[in-house]
C-alpha cells in the first residue's frame, strides 16, 4: 500500500502526522526534497493516486493514541486533491474534532481552480503554511520554476486571502543552497507581514530528513 499517512517523529505516539495526497506538483523547486530521495524518515513518498478516502482513514487510524495535528504534506501540492483532502478534512472534523488541521502548499490552488480556496476550506482548514521562497517573481520562477502563470503574484494572492479569512498563515522561505541561489530572507519577511501572515525560515536540508 502507498504512504498516504506518515510520521517524522521518532516516537511511537506522534503529535503530528502528515498526509501524502499526490506526487503531482505546479513547481519544480530547486530544493525540493523529491528531487534527492524516495522517502521521508524510511516512508515510501511516490504513489499514482489510485486510492479511496478509505484507505487514508485506514492508514491514519493505525496512529494510536490520536496525534493532536494533521499535515497535508508530501512530494505534491496537496490541493491538486482538492476534494480528497476536503472529504478527509470533514471526515476529522467529524470524529476528531480537536485535531489541528494545516495544510503546506505552494498558493497556487486559487488559480489553479479560478476559487477563493481559502474561503472555500474555512472552517475545515486551521492553519495554512504557504511556500512564497522569493522577494520578487524573477527569484520565484529561477527557483520555483512554476508551470502555471503569474505564479509569484498568484502566491502573495494565497497568503492575502488566507489572512482575510482570519485563518493562521504563514508564509515560508527556504534558505541555506546560497551555492545554487540566493533568498532575501529579510525582504520576504516584510512581504509576508505586509499580506498580513506570520514568516518563518526553513534551513536546507542536504539530504532530507
Amino acid at each position: 500500500m502507498y504512504t498516504l499517512v506518515y510520521s517524522i517523529d521518532k516516537n511511537e505516539h506522534p503529535e503530528t502526522v502528515y498526509v501524502n495526497l499526490t506526487n503531482a506538483c505546479t513547481n519544480s523547486c530547486i530544493f525540493c526534497l523529491r528531487s534527492q530521495k524516495d522517502d521521508v524518515c524510511g516512508a515510501e513518498m511516490w504513489h499514482d493516486d489510485n486510492y479511496s478516502l478509505e484507505d487514508i482513514i485506514n492508514q491514519f487510524e493505525k496512529y494510536n493514541p490520536t496525534p493532536e495535528n494533521v499535515v497535508f504534506c508530501g512530494y505534491g501540492e496537496p490541493f491538486l486533491r482538492r476534494e480528497m483532502m476536503k472529504e478527509f478534512c470533514k471526515y476529522l472534523r467529524e470524529n476528531y474534532p480537536q485535531i489541528k488541521i494545516r495544510v503546506n502548499t505552494n498558493g497556487h490552488a486559487s488559480a489553479v481552480y479560478k476559487t477563493n480556496i481559502p474561503k472555500e476550506f474555512k472552517g475545515l482548514v486551521d492553519s495554512y503554511s504557504v511556500s512564497l521562497n522569493a522577494a520578487n517573481d524573477t527569484d520565484y520562477d529561477n527557483i520555483c520554476k512554476p508551470k502555471i502563470k503569474n505564479a509569484y503574484e498568484e502566491v502573495k494572492k494565497f497568503i492575502k486571502a488566507c489572512a482575510d479569512e482570519g485563518t493562521e498563515v504563514t508564509a515560508s522561505v527556504v534558505t541555506g543552497f546560497d551555492k545554487i541561489h540566493y533568498v532575501d530572507a529579510s525582504e520576504c519577511e516584510k512581504i509576508a507581514k505586509e499580506l498580513g501572515a506570520k514568516f518563518r525560515n526553513r534551513e536546507f536540508i542536504e539530504n532530507g530528513y
